[in-house]
């Protein structure tokens, strides 16, 4: 079904209202969302309080669904101003979107399930509209960036912290008495955990002489390791910052921004991405429809 004139001079508006920050209305916009996750997320934090909940639960029920009719329409304008709208919704800030309106109509279609987990559950993801901020900051897109480089070498350093952890564990499980704590393979890999990491709870403690020189060695090398993955993330942010050549030029068929200065076509999905002039594809194509003799 084709558009007409005015539904696609709409569907430009409110692309550029909502997915561009270059003009009044457009940054107005983003002001407004901003203050609506803030505000959103802070009763759904307030609201998990018990004494908070039993003096103004309805205030917050209200709140929540306004919140979430607000955020349900923004979700139905981006689609509708998208060509390839799909494409968004499989995308970070698509599946955000889903998940902070999600709980709430489902809690509405499914009447009394209230009081279920996995409800409960589906609620709590409604603090996801939070991740939405990290849309409106660039510096975060840098720092995605960075673990996205960094992520083979932290979970190369995971799994090698997660072999000395069991070594450890069941080198205390042997060594110490069950009165101790150590129970088992599990619970002294907890007890690992948390002497490398210097937390030290104090529930499990080693009683015997060698196991409190293990728990010293272990806790030494915690503080030897602990400074691996910051230095590998701090490489990797450096180098995001020096390698910087994306613009936040949105995609009209997509919506995502994240292209190279130079780029002409949308990485996923291939749109045009100058607006102010014709995709050239489409010219070469109507000019050979011109050209090709008629019967």
């Amino acid at each position: 079904m084709s558009l007409t004139p005015g539904s696609e001079g709409l569907r430009a508006r409110i692309f550029h209202i909502i997915f561009e920050s270059d003009t009044p209305v457009a940054k107005g916009f983003d002001i407004a969302l901003i203050a609506a996750i803030l505000l959103g997320t802070a009763t759904i934090l307030l609201d998990s309080v018990a004494a908070y909940h039993q003096r103004f639960g309805d205030v917050f029920n209200y709140l929540e669904w306004v919140f979430t009719v607000l955020f349900t329409l923004e979700l139905a304008a981006r689609i509708y101003c998208l060509e390839r709208p799909s494409l968004y919704l499989k995308s970070f800030y698509g599946v955000v979107d889903v998940l902070a309106i999600l709980p709430a109509w489902l809690v509405l279609f499914i009447p009394g399930t209230q009081g279920l987990v996995i409800i409960r559950l589906l609620r709590v993801l409604r603090i996801f509209r939070i991740l939405r901020l990290m849309e409106f900051v660039g510096e975060a897109r840098l720092l995605l960036d960075a673990v996205n480089r960094s992520m083979r070498q932290i979970l190369l350093f995971f799994l090698s912290i997660l072999m000395i952890v069991t070594l450890f564990a069941a080198l205390m499980y042997t060594i110490e008495p069950a009165s101790a704590g150590f129970t088992s393979i599990p619970r002294s890999i907890y007890w690992a955990i948390v002497s490398m990491t210097t937390v030290g709870y104090g529930d499990i403690v080693p009683i015997t002489p060698l196991g409190q020189a293990i728990t010293m060695l272990l806790m030494l090398l915690g503080y030897s390791i602990i400074a691996v993955p910051t230095g590998v993330f701090s490489a990797q942010v450096i180098r995001s910052i020096r390698a910087d050549r994306y613009s936040d030029e949105a995609c009209p068929g997509c919506g995502h921004d994240r292209h190279e200065k130079r780029a002409l076509y949308c990485l996923l999905c291939g749109t045009w991405l100058d607006e102010n002039s014709e995709d050239p594809r489409l010219a070469q194509a109507d000019s050979s429809h011109k050209n090709t003799p008629q019967d």
